[in-house]
């Protein structure tokens, strides 16, 4: 299947962009989505609070734990030029990658002064980012939690404010080093876990690391000439062992976001799924044939994005063109703050009509 970027993109009115969450996380609507080879897909329109009947006994919904972290900065070059650095992931304890937004490129060996409190030095270029080295004397995370400022997707058109350092967290987020929320998991509020608990659902985690890079647009027509950013993950084997269990029992594996699908995916490319630490570049395009999930929970994503062509692997290219239709059609709310869908995996043997 010969694949381009065009191939990917949809009309989408700029009012349906989520600048802000819901009141409540649980209310947000849910579009069921079920392919149905050789006719049109279900789709039902539902919301996120109906999540407990839409989920079996047995079934398990893996989460992301990661914690946003503050990775905007404000300061200042040595010549005195402004600039704007957004960290994209940590890379030791004191060093990170990071896009620096200034009016010139800051050279090897520079200095910046940030929040007009600490120094960092340019120590080179790795691809599109900037290498930092930040002051040994305190931890990364624990500087940019007192200096930084929590980075809202470049849609989300206004600064953040005190009710996102909450909301654009998830409840369970504990692992900091993402500067993107994994946004599936904002609709799960403690009562509604105890929902699917009581309906006889599981729950396991892992941890992906969102960088910054997930928002970068794809530059190529092409899509085979892409290269995806990179990402950490860490899988536990607890996890490996509930999904195996899982598995014996009859259920699925439900994904809560694409991160999570991700991290599953690419820890099952060599075979059986393993439990450990690790980076992945991972690209998922139709075609692509899915190991571990079953189903998945994801928000709307942009146009000609790599997320779009990964639902689109997974619940077929017709089956999300119809969808994301009906969700415009319907006025349902997009991408971070915005509604959800609940995917069910297309037949491997579906073909897709371009």
């Amino acid at each position: 299947m010969s694949l381009t970027l065009d191939d990917f993109d949809y009309l989408l009115p700029p009012e349906l962009i989520a600048q802000a969450p819901l009141p409540e996380r649980s209310a947000s609507r849910l579009l069921v989505v079920t392919p149905a080879p050789g006719t049109e897909p279900l789709l039902a329109d539902a919301s996120i609070a109906d999540l407990p009947a839409l989920v079996r006994p047995g079934d398990l919904l893996v989460f992301n734990d990661t914690r946003v972290i503050h990775a905007r900065l404000h300061g200042v070059k040595d010549s005195g030029g402004q600039v704007e650095v957004l960290i994209e992931r940590a890379v030791g304890p004191h060093e990170a990658l990071a896009q620096v937004r200034a009016s010139k490129s800051p050279k090897t060996g520079s200095r910046l002064r940030l929040a007009e409190a600490f120094d960092v030095e340019v120590l080179g270029r790795v691809g599109e980012f900037y290498h930092l080295h930040f002051p040994a004397g305190e931890n990364l995370f624990t500087l940019l939690e007192r200096h930084g400022k929590l980075p809202l997707p470049p849609y989300i058109q206004r600064a953040a404010g005190d009710a996102d350092e909450s909301r654009y967290q998830t409840v369970f987020a504990r692992d900091p080093g993402s500067v993107a929320a994994p946004t599936a998991g904002l609709h799960f509020d403690e009562a509604l876990l105890s929902r699917l608990a009581e309906r006889g659902a599981n729950c396991a985690w892992l941890t992906l690391h969102v960088g910054a890079g997930t928002f970068q647009p794809v530059r190529v027509d092409d899509l085979g000439e892409h290269r995806m950013h990179r990402e950490r993950y860490v899988i536990p084997q607890e996890t490996v062992d509930a999904i195996a269990a899982t598995r014996t029992a009859g259920g699925r594996v439900i994904a809560v976001g694409t991160t999570s699908l991700r991290a599953l995916e690419a820890a099952a490319q060599d075979g059986a799924l393993e439990a450990g630490s690790s980076e992945t570049e991972i690209f998922i395009l139709p075609g692509f044939r899915f190991q571990v999930v079953d189903a998945l929970i994801t928000n709307f994503h942009l146009p000609k994005s790599t997320l779009l062509m990964l639902v689109s692997a997974f619940a077929g290219m017709d089956t999300i063109r119809r969808a994301y239709a009906h969700a415009i059609a319907r006025r349902y709310r997009f991408f971070s703050y915005g509604d959800a869908m609940f995917l069910t995996r297309k037949n491997e043997t579906e073909d897709d009509a371009l």
